[in-house]
């Protein structure tokens, strides 16, 4: 009898669920991921109509990158000012989540990407053999007048000895040459990986061709002209057509809507660096921060509290005049010059080096002042708004030749590769009548351009004679700032500790270099601000 009892309360909760389930079925109607909630019909249906992705789990973070959730913070100084310039007082800006880099940018990274350069570029003739020229560290930072220094000008890139150690030397134009490379290796490997590119394509770096290089854009935009017009002779299984019907020479390609392509490589914006370094989630509580911070870790000393590590220094910087390390011993960092990336404690987001071994360079070009008023929301400075050439056929346009640039140091820039669609300024056309911007140009929006003060027009702007040289005595020079003037930040292994204060920052020209610079790269996330942690690949 009590097993009968049993049986019937197994029956009538089984009854019930099922009930509640049908319930909820009906309630949901077109909520339904399968069913269209504006017009009520199937999604993603085998007999047609309209397709998308609606099982998106969300985006996987790429190669080397650590998930930052977004959030407020107070960006700028907030303690000592010993230089007295004010040039970046505390302002309240709120930041998104993004994803940034573990580490720097190590040399052995750095050096895949000239080893593919030089494979494909320095083998051809001409002016393609500057594409792998331009991207060269500039190793004679390492001189000094009255320092011995020449093995690191010979050793410190190439040499085994410093693969794990932060590149330096780099120019901002270079950091982000090599961003946009890593964008499209990526994503080139995600395509083999999901089927759409036969495997291995990736790896046969000798058998391409200036031009014949996989790109993003040009994949999503002008996929007929991807792989220099012949992606039918790489396409994967899932790129094939399917079905008694498919007609044989349409290939099937990956959408923006798909999701699976992941956004640029970049570099991080200032906001952006300043709030990773500072590690804030160690200090919430509830809907605010207990305090301030100075450095990357909790508490105001250069050296650690645990018990396990007393006493050691947390970061990689100059302890004195004339002291890079301490005395040898239990006492030093073990880092003379530069540290392996890995060589001190990560901060609370698990970020390495975010002070001390190298400063880094940021995207943002260069102003005293950052002002939130304008926007407080993802400060920037720096938009340049483009839009894809479109030619006469209505038919996206792509880069057919190498565009190189003259810096004033005669360095040489690449601005664009063949095989990239071809990006132009956006008109007047295009900022008509918007309440939001209304020029492509804006890196001195609001600070000295000729709509804010015109009085002060062109206040940013280098001025250079006939060879190409700065001319720094002339009175139509008002400033030792430009456009082309990017915000360095964090302090680095020849900087004293003031500098390892993530607020702090510092300004070069975006053609320069030195060997206290190195940087890391971002990535914009594309979804809610808070998410669960997707396991890597």
């Amino acid at each position: 009898m009590i097993r009968n009892l049993q049986m019937n309360t197994y029956t009538n909760l089984l009854i019930s669920l099922v009930f509640i389930a049908l319930l909820s079925s009906c309630g949901s109607g077109n909520r339904r991921s399968n069913v269209s909630q504006g017009t009520g019909l199937e999604i993603n249906s085998s007999r047609g109509g309209f397709q998308y992705k609606t099982n998106y789990k969300g985006q996987e973070a790429g190669p080397g990158l650590v998930f930052i959730p977004g959030g407020t913070f107070i960006k700028g100084r907030v303690q000592d000012d010993v230089m007295r310039d004010w040039n970046n007082s505390p302002v309240r800006v709120q930041v998104r989540s993004f994803f940034i880099d573990e580490t720097e940018v190590t040399n052995l990274m750095y050096i895949e990407y000239l080893d593919w350069l030089e494979r494909v570029y320095k083998k051809s003739n001409g002016n393609y053999r500057n594409v792998y020229l331009a991207a060269i560290p500039d190793t004679m930072v390492w001189r000094s007048p009255l320092g011995f220094n020449e093995d690191m000008v010979n050793n410190y890139l190439r040499h085994p000895a410093f693969k794990d150690y932060p590149v330096v030397g780099v120019t901002w134009q270079q950091a982000t040459n090599y961003a946009k490379w890593r964008t499209e290796r990526v994503n080139e490997r995600l395509l083999e990986r999901e089927g759409y590119i036969e495997k291995g394509v990736s790896l046969q770096i000798d058998s391409i061709a200036p031009g014949s290089e996989f790109n993003t854009q040009t994949y999503l935009q002008a996929p007929d002209q991807v792989y220099g017009g012949a992606f039918a002779d790489k396409a994967g299984r899932n790129a094939q057509p399917r079905g008694r019907d498919a007609d044989s020479t349409a290939l099937n390609f990956v959408k923006r809507k798909d999701g699976l392509l992941l956004p640029e490589y970049r570099l991080p914006t200032e906001a952006e660096w300043e709030y990773a370094a500072l590690g804030l989630s160690e200090l919430r509580e509830y809907n605010s921060y207990r305090g301030k911070k100075k450095y990357p870790w909790a508490g105001s000393s250069t050296r650690s509290e645990k018990r396990k590590n007393e006493g050691d220094q947390l970061a990689n910087f100059k302890q004195g005049k004339g002291d890079y390390s301490g005395i040898s011993g239990w006492s030093s960092d073990n880092a003379d010059i530069t540290a392996p990336v890995r060589a001190f404690p990560p901060n609370d987001y698990g970020l390495y080096g975010m002070a001390g071994n190298v400063a880094e360079w940021v995207a943002d070009v260069y102003r005293p002042i950052v002002d939130n008023d304008v926007s407080d929301m993802s400060y920037y400075r720096g938009n340049l708004y483009s839009k894809p050439a479109i030619g006469p056929e209505g038919k996206t346009i792509v880069v057919t030749d190498i565009e190189l640039d003259t810096m004033p140091n005669n360095k040489l820039y690449v601005k664009a590769l063949p095989g990239e669609v071809k990006f132009i300024d956006v008109d007047s056309t295009d900022a008509q009548l918007r309440p939001n911007f209304n020029r492509a140009y804006n890196s001195d929006f609001m600070d000295g351009d000729d709509q804010s003060n015109p009085s002060e027009a062109n206040m940013y702007k280098f001025a250079v004679d006939d060879e190409g040289s700065i001319i720094s005595d002339k009175e139509d020079v008002k400033s030792l700032i430009s456009d082309q003037t990017r915000v360095v930040k964090g302090g680095s292994w020849k900087d004293r500790s003031y500098w390892l204060d993530p607020a702090q920052r510092r300004y070069l020209p975006e053609f320069m270099a030195a060997d206290f610079i190195g940087f890391r790269c971002a990535m914009s996330y594309l979804g809610e601000n808070n998410v669960k942690k997707r396991p890597r690949d």
